[in-house]
């Protein structure tokens, strides 16, 4: 993590973030622990992969996650996906059915989310690293800083976007949204931990309605 690869129109938005104390911090402890043999997930080159798949002008929905897989070869740098040689989590096979119920989409059959990204939703986790086997270990490092600057950058320089908020960790991110010229969407953790009861919130539609409402083009939610 000695130079930070984003792609141009993000790292225009961000650049100042990248000379801030905090994340010079986080990203020398993250240097040092790969030093000293520790595996962090994602790989070194797509940490930043939400921000590489979908440019800020492009940005129309944002669904937020709180921290990458922890186990070997899952996390990609995009919430809730996973490669295709990846069995599908368990949460994102509730995603899955959600879309089958509100807009009868058929279950892909893989978690590679890359279409949704690059058509312009922002798979973006709140904490962008973690250590292998050990779920939020890198809560504490200062990540959430920065995507939340992400998060108030997106609210102030741009409007009609769809935020997605699932689970009241990301519930807790909407005082950062301007809700007078955005969307914010809020339910249960996709997660069967919450009881199924995410299946229902019908925010598939709801985000293509508005932004069907507001002249924007769809998304295609059908993974292929």
């Amino acid at each position: 993590m000695r130079k930070i690869n984003l792609e141009p129109s993000w790292h225009e938005i961000l650049n100042e973030e990248f000379q801030k104390e905090y994340f010079i911090s986080l990203t020398n402890t993250i240097r040092k622990e790969k030093e000293t043999g520790k595996s962090i997930y994602p790989p070194g080159g797509l940490i930043f992969n939400a921000f590489s798949k979908t440019p800020f002008q492009d940005v129309k929905i944002v669904i937020l996650g709180q921290d990458p897989y922890h186990q070997p070869n899952q996390a990609m740098g995009l919430s809730f996906s996973v490669p295709k040689s990846v069995s599908i989590p368990p949460s994102l096979r509730n995603i899955y059915k959600e879309l089958e119920r509100d807009l009868k989409i058929t279950p892909a059959l893989h978690g590679d989310l890359n279409e949704w990204a690059e058509q312009g939703v922002l798979l973006l986790n709140a904490i962008l690293t973690v250590k292998a086997n050990q779920a939020s270990s890198h809560k504490s490092l200062g990540w959430e800083n920065f995507t939340n600057t992400v998060i108030s950058k997106i609210s102030s320089e741009k409007k009609n976007i769809v935020f997605m908020l699932w689970g009241n960790f990301a519930k807790g991110k909407s005082h950062l949204i301007d809700s007078t010229k955005h969307l914010i969407l809020e339910a249960v953790h996709p997660s069967p931990l919450a009881g199924g009861k995410f299946i229902g919130c019908g925010h598939f539609r709801m985000a293509n309605q508005y932004l069907i409402d507001n002249g924007l083009r769809t998304i295609n939610w059908q993974i292929s």
